[in-house]
């Protein structure tokens, strides 16, 4: 039996969500995201993407490609709804469903084309059992492995249904821009462009002389990736990759000592919720973004791994005051705490050396926030 795997992409999420509660805004030029201060777009309707409008653009830059679009702040437990039921959509047909965000994901549906017929009438299935459920249109890509199936879902959207079968997969990749490769990233792309690759065909062939400068170790990979090979399987029980905490600063920040309260503050945050999901990381990254919004990430492996407040607090800043040292004078709009290397805090048992009193206080402080919210008790060295 030939592999299926499908990737679901939403239409446009949230955006046409607000548009089928309110359909006073059907056709309206629509931004979903925060409208005051430094907030940033979280979703736009397809009127709105014709004058330049993305999600992540602030919120203010936005405005002025299209003054006369209409904003509407963010509903994300509405947003959480309508995505249970999409996902109960999904595991209609078949178990193996794996989650990317709420409104996106990647199905192999190979052991279900006995019972519902092949990856095309399974696609067909799910894009009019969702319509019929919430009203919204789905955008499907259906071919033999997740990395054709996801290029393909984007092809032809709105309400798409775009099929790869494997006899076509170069024939339908190699005219592509590099920019559609899943992962590439805009500044990558940019240099992968600079060297004269322009489209998945002339990536595909490109000579390791080219490519190992832009992508190293990685280059026979990419070159696979151009071709089409992806043997990833679709996995259901998606362990969570990384767990972090931001804020954007209603001004900019220039004190390090208000920084480093406010980061303690954000590493306060992501361990809890790492505790709360009963996980321990092995990585603890700061993410850094500038006035000018120019992005930095500074990270520290950390053995044994760990769910401590005080030690996940003490390397981010650490690494926050190393960043500081060598930008004296830098305002920041943003911090942020990412941890990664994410384990079961069950294994903690095997190496785990935190204090009990350490231990103790955090349990403490979770139980105040969970009962009174999560700015009833603070550490006294985020009090700024």
């Amino acid at each position: 039996m030939t592999r299926a795997v499908l990737h679901v992409d939403m239409d446009a999420f949230y955006a046409s969500v607000e548009k089928h509660d309110d359909p006073s805004l059907a056709g309206k030029p629509l931004i979903v995201g925060g409208v005051a201060g430094r907030g940033v777009v979280a979703a736009a309707s397809y009127e709105v993407r014709k004058y330049g409008v993305h999600s992540a653009m602030p919120m203010s830059t936005a405005l002025r490609l299209c003054p006369h679009a209409v904003c509407v702040r963010p509903r994300m437990q509405r947003y959480k709804e309508v995505s249970d039921q999409i996902f109960g959509v999904f595991h209609e047909i078949t178990p193996l469903v794996q989650g990317l965000s709420l409104d996106e994901a990647f199905l192999d549906v190979t052991a279900s084309q006995d019972l519902f017929g092949d990856g095309v009438a399974i696609a067909r299935r799910i894009k009019a059992r969702i319509r019929e459920i919430t009203g919204l249109t789905a955008s499907v890509g259906v071919a033999t492995n997740k990395l054709v199936a996801k290029i393909a879902s984007d092809l032809s959207k709105p309400d798409g249904l775009t099929i790869v079968p494997e006899d076509r997969i170069r024939a339908t990749l190699d005219p592509l821009s590099v920019r559609r490769l899943p992962g590439l990233g805009r500044k990558t792309g940019a240099k992968v462009e600079a060297a004269g690759i322009r489209t998945f065909g002339e990536l595909r062939i490109a000579s390791d002389r080219v490519l190992r400068p832009l992508f190293g170790r990685y280059t026979e990979r990419v070159r696979e990736r151009a071709a089409g090979i992806d043997d990833r399987p679709v996995l259901p029980d998606h362990d969570e990759k990384s767990l972090s905490s931001e804020d954007t600063f209603p001004r900019d920040i220039g004190d390090p000592r208000i920084l480093q309260a406010e980061l303690t503050r954000l590493a306060g945050l992501a361990c809890e919720r790492l505790r709360r999901k009963q996980l321990v990381a092995g990585c603890i990254g700061v993410k850094i973004r500038r006035a000018d919004f120019v992005t930095f990430t500074r990270q520290r492996a950390v053995a044994p791994p760990t769910h401590d407040g005080r030690t996940i607090a003490n390397v981010a800043r650490e690494l926050l005051a190393r960043w500081l040292a060598g930008a004296r004078g830098a305002k920041l709009r943003l911090l942020g705490v990412v941890l990664t290397d994410l384990s079961p805090a069950s294994q903690l048992g095997l190496f785990e050396d935190t204090p009990p009193h350490t231990s103790r206080l955090d349990a403490a402080l979770d139980e105040a926030r969970a009962r009174f919210g999560s700015g009833a008790l603070r550490r006294g060295n985020t009090i700024k």
